[in-house]
């Protein structure tokens, strides 16, 4: 156990370095994790032998070394978020009788990455593998009404896609639409993507609070009158936000639950 504060001060410079827009010196990096500079130095040297951080000379900075990025790529081998989500959504599936999807924001598309569904329940053109256009699905827009309103911009810069001939137009219409999204915690689109069906979706986060995937629920049209929409949208919130607690992550504006205090 006596290995346990510098492990955590290790992990605590990965997750800075990961979350900086780049390099930092190392007089930041003590500042930020209330090191002394010493003993941040001789930490950042420990780590540069073994390969997680590299110290860039003409910048005077440190980042992320190769060890690091060997250990994200093997992270993304295991595919940890479908092995998270799967159970999840196997329970939401058998709470609700309906189609219960996992996407993440690829560009401005959703990628579906998991679908469970009922046995003899219609299938639906967003298939694993498939990519929508993220303003027109419950899980784009949940995911979208958590970013900042210049990366939607950046996201958004030419004309919009439809498919039913509905949906938003501009980005002013779809600005109102994530607004209301973010204000009451989920999303829904009515015949956006398949007409006579609809989906609610809820968002769940990383460690660093941003929007990492969505889980949505689809169903018939007329088989779940509007009115019942918030009480299925509350259970899709919950099976979202368990998937946030087994990421590690937090909701924006909640304390950072994944984070190691310093000793």
């Amino acid at each position: 156990m006596s290995q346990v504060p510098a492990a955590r001060r290790t992990l605590a410079v990965l997750r800075l370095l990961a979350a900086s827009a780049g390099p930092l010196p190392a007089s930041t990096i003590a500042r930020e994790l209330g090191l002394p500079r010493s003993s941040a130095y001789h930490l950042l040297a420990a780590m540069a032998e073994d390969g997680f951080v590299s110290y860039l000379p003409e910048e005077r900075r440190w980042g992320l070394g190769v060890a690091a990025f060997e250990i994200g790529s093997a992270y993304l081998r295991h595919g940890p978020l479908e092995r998270l989500a799967r159970p999840l959504l196997r329970r939401l599936v058998d709470r609700t009788g309906e189609i219960a999807q996992l996407g993440v924001l690829h560009g401005a598309e959703t990628l579906y990455l998991l679908k469970e569904q009922p046995r003899r329940h219609a299938t639906l053109i967003t298939d694993v593998g498939v990519r929508m256009p993220a303003q027109l699905t419950a899980s784009g827009r949940s995911m979208l009404a958590q970013l900042p309103p210049a990366q939607v911009r950046a996201l958004f810069p030419g004309p919009f896609v439809e498919r039913t001939g509905q949906g938003p137009r501009t980005l002013r219409d779809l600005r109102r639409i994530l607004a209301e999204d973010a204000r009451r915690g989920w999303s829904a689109e009515d015949g956006l993507v398949t007409e006579g069906f609809a989906s609610i979706a809820a968002c769940s986060f990383d460690h660093t609070g941003h929007p990492t995937a969505a889980i949505t629920v689809t169903f018939r049209r007329e088989t779940r009158p509007e009115e019942t929409w918030p009480a299925l949208a509350a259970q899709i919130r919950s099976t979202a936000a368990d998937l946030t607690t087994r990421l590690g992550g937090h909701a924006p504006g909640s304390p950072d639950r994944g984070a190691s205090p310093m000793p």
